[in-house]
């Protein structure tokens, strides 16, 4: 058990009574996508391990409630109906032999709720409206007071165990497990959350990844900590809307990571996982990398959970009752929105385009990876270096990367974890899905086997397995130890497509926009609460808003108020670029009249 705990990561989930709210009215998004389909996107596990059900169920709030009382409604998260465990949506538990543990999946931080007239509508696909880092500190604090005395823990211990009187070996054992946990948990939280909070609706996701996974996975047992490695994640973004995410071709907001395949998407997905606490304890002897010890990433789900994310389509505007669209105004916005950009349009940057043709034959949309002059500070978290690779020094997937030194980037560790992962489980081929398939009948096959590899599908394989991280060019180059190693005649790097550098500083993904009218804040820094707002120039957008589910039919955001959370933010202008709370930049459109602006707002409300 105490093997369990140790890799059971944080964060942590809720047990209890489910919050009890009026039904949310579902937007319509596509024929094909029905409640069955919505339930399982709710509670699929993806292998997320963050901590022991039964503590989560025994923990208290500071003002003494039962921490799961109000199944995370507090923080935003929503209420699953179909969860027996109360759990809400986004939260699975699992294991076996009773041991249930909890984890997250992607549709906690992907399922949107907002609130009109008193109706509370539900958008699948959408960004979370929640506060992700005052859950984290609440939960740090609630373990923390549970250790704090011996009475406090022996009355936490009774209920964990279910004996007023429970056996004292059993108890001392609970404790060791709970402290092994909270060394972890609490080092994490301490050295990584920044002041001031994201808030509601943001988070440093890219940030989290690289310090759970350098600073908690890859040290020596029994804590597998590597503390130095963790810093501050100030680089909040908002979260992204998904139902295009399987088609565009790339991914991330800095564009980074390609996409648009199955194995893109794998690798995309299994990178999630080691951010939400999957475990990963690799083990290196020197010789052999083994990326699945320990590694509780569920290969078969997260494939299941990618073909239901391609299911979910964008949310059509459901407020026609209340504010019916304008036909004449839909008409002209359409046409104010495909002309050229220089005019004030938007479709060259964010109409649906073919984009890269992933393999094999896969046609995506086009995402251009472009600098508007909008907050820098995002690009500092893939600059992260000098992080101890621990267990991973040396490791190496070849044809694909250089061997990771005994310091690296954040990026080169997180690129291997991943693609290392995905080619053993493929190698493995226990339950994996069609994506380690593919390359199971490129790389692996010349891993494992020698030149056996059929030209034909190994160089499509290899550029779309090398580009699922943009490394960069320094780090992407075959190791030298295959430099002279030749297949069929030709040289390991002659298969190999060129490096692709990381995109410069400033530069962001420009999404399709369908469904953007639900997607507020808006620029990938969330520091904008309105359409309407982003509409007028940088320097007379709003200053501080608040942030929260009420939503305002009229400017297509955030609505002034927000009883929900006492949160504001306060942003910066284009002074300070690199604040990561900048609303700087994105100045298209901004000298269109008003009359041609509301046209605009209503055509994207058709989106």
């Amino acid at each position: 058990m105490r093997a369990i705990l140790l890799s059971a990561l944080i964060v942590a989930a809720f047990a209890g009574s489910p919050v009890r709210a009026a039904d949310p009215i579902y937007t319509e998004q596509g024929a094909g996508w029905t409640q069955a389909l919505r339930d399982d996107f709710y509670s699929r596990d993806q292998g997320s391990r963050m901590i022991l059900l039964s503590w989560l169920q025994n923990l208290k709030q500071a003002n003494g409630q039962p921490f799961l009382a109000d199944s995370l409604g507090r923080y935003g998260y929503l209420p699953n109906p179909a969860n027996n465990n109360g759990l809400p949506v986004g939260f699975t538990a699992s294991g076996a032999s009773g041991v249930q543990i909890v984890g997250m999946t992607c549709s906690a931080c992907h399922t949107r709720q907002i609130t009109v007239g008193g109706q509370s509508y539900r958008v699948d696909g959408g960004p979370a409206i929640v506060d992700f880092q005052s859950f984290l500190a609440d939960l740090d604090a609630a373990v923390g007071q549970v250790l704090s005395s011996d009475a406090a823990f022996n009355s936490f211990a009774a209920l964990v165990l279910s004996s007023a009187r429970p056996d004292a070996d059993d108890v001392v054992a609970l404790r060791q497990d709970v402290n092994a946990w909270y060394l972890r948990f609490h080092t994490l939280m301490t050295r990584a959350l920044p002041t001031p909070s994201w808030g509601p609706s943001r988070l440093d996701a890219v940030g989290m990844i690289f310090n759970r996974l350098t600073g908690l996975d890859l040290g020596p047992s029994p804590d597998f900590l590597i503390a130095d490695n963790i810093q501050k994640a100030d680089a909040p973004v908002r979260y992204p809307f998904i139902w295009n995410a399987p088609i565009q071709d790339h991914t991330q907001w800095t564009g980074f990571a390609a996409n648009g395949s199955d194995v893109l998407a794998l690798s995309r997905n299994l990178g999630e996982v080691f951010g939400v606490f999957g475990v990963f304890q690799p083990t290196n002897d020197g010789i052999y990398v083994n990326f699945l010890n320990s590694n509780s990433a569920n290969f078969d789900g997260l494939g299941k959970l990618e073909t239901l994310v391609r299911q979910i389509g964008p949310p059509k505007w459901p407020f026609g009752s209340i504010q019916p669209l304008d036909a004449a105004l839909v008409q002209q916005g359409q046409q104010i929105f495909n002309r050229p950009t220089a005019n004030g349009g938007c479709a060259e940057c964010h109409g649906i385009k073919s984009g890269t043709v992933r393999f094999p034959g896969i046609q995506t949309w086009a995402t251009p990876i472009d600098n508007v002059g909008t907050d820098t500070r995002a690009h500092d978290v893939l600059a992260w270096s000098g992080k101890k690779t621990g267990v991973l020094k040396g490791a190496v997937i070849p044809f694909v990367t250089q061997p990771l030194g005994e310091t690296d980037t954040a990026f080169n560790i997180l690129a291997t974890s991943v693609l290392g992962s995905v080619i053993e489980q493929s190698l493995r081929g226990g339950g994996s899905p069609s994506p380690a398939a593919l390359i199971a009948t490129g790389v692996a096959t010349q891993i494992q086997n020698g030149p056996r590899i059929d030209l034909k599908r190994l160089p499509p394989a290899l550029r779309d397995l090398q580009s699922a991280f943009h490394p960069p060019a320094a780090a992407a180059t075959p190791s030298n130890l295959l430099s002279n190693l030749r297949i069929q005649g030709l040289a390991i790097p002659n298969l190999i497509a060129p490096p692709t550098p990381l995109p410069p500083k400033g530069a962001y993904e420009s999404r399709v926009m369908q469904g953007i009218w639900a997607a507020a804040p808006y620029l990938h820094n969330g520091s904008v609460p309105t359409l309407a707002e982003l509409l007028k120039p940088a320097a007379q957008r709003v200053k501080q808003f608040k942030i929260g589910p009420a939503y305002d039919i009229v400017n297509v955001g955030l609505a002034v108020e927000q009883p929900q959370f006492n949160y504001t933010v306060t942003t910066t202008g284009c002074s300070d670029l690199n604040s990561g709370n900048s609303n700087c930049g994105h100045e298209f459109g901004t000298r269109l009249s008003d009359p041609e602006k509301k046209a605009l707002l209503e055509y994207l409300k058709t989106l």
